[in-house]
């Protein structure tokens, strides 16, 4: 079998599957903590914030790399669910739990509706922060600022207006939860596409994919709720 084929294959979309999920959950924890950034002050998140943008071409690199690691892992998922729902021509009436060692549950049957609201708000998440007031192509001179004399955007005078709104706040909060779902099922199921799973360790695997999914879903619900209730 060519590796074109190889990759292809149901293994395959699995095996990239994981390999891009664990990939973007790295990714969500680096960003999680330079959310909490803003609970030590409006300076310190800007200076997190420049710091990105500072490092210029090679920003750009890791941005292409994160988004090529999305484009794989929804497609692969798209392809995955539609292949596993055409193989079973005749669905469930109800579904019920299939007992151990399997993992199904609500989390693993919604995998692709979590996946694309998620990938919907990534969309508006952008477009509200990073191409927002003050961002690339969208110059404002009320949100610059300047920290220890340096010049910068002021990303969280933005993220304070934005939040300081329910529709934003409990808006963000919601889909949170849903990407807690999502990891809860996800960080086991790239393990076991890996085959870094033995039955002895898949309750420990998976107890610990649930836990850091709620710990990743907590910390970014936190801004959100903490702006909204004038917590900071």
């Amino acid at each position: 079998m060519s590796s074109k084929n190889a990759f292809s294959s149901p293994v395959g979309k699995k095996l990239i599957t994981g390999i891009t999920g664990l990939g973007l959950v790295v990714f969500a924890v680096e960003h999680m903590i330079g959310n909490l950034a803003m609970f030590s002050g409006n300076d310190a998140y800007n200076e997190y914030a420049h710091f990105l943008t500072s490092l210029g071409p090679l920003l750009y690199v890791v941005e292409a790399g994160l988004a090529a690691f999305f484009i794989f892992h929804i497609t692969n998922g798209i392809q995955i669910w539609y292949g596993s729902r055409k193989a079973r021509r005749i669905g469930y009436d109800t579904y019920r739990s299939a007992g151990k060692p399997s993992k199904q549950s609500a989390s693993s049957r919604s995998m692709i509706v979590t996946g694309l609201i998620l990938f919907v708000f990534l969309v508006i998440h952008l477009v509200s922060f990073k191409f927002g007031p003050g961002g690339p192509g969208n110059a404002d001179a009320t949100y610059v600022t300047t920290v220890a004399g340096v010049e910068m955007r002021d990303l969280a005078k933005l993220v304070r207006h934005k939040f300081d709104s329910p529709y934003y706040a409990f808006g963000y909060s919601f889909v949170m939860l849903l990407l807690v779902a999502h990891l809860r099922h996800g960080v086991w199921s790239a393990f076991q596409s890996l085959g870094a799973t033995r039955p002895s360790l898949t309750p420990t695997i998976y107890g610990l994919g649930a836990l850091l999914g709620l710990a990743i879903g907590l910390g970014f619900i936190a801004l959100p709720l903490a702006i909204y209730f004038h917590i900071i």
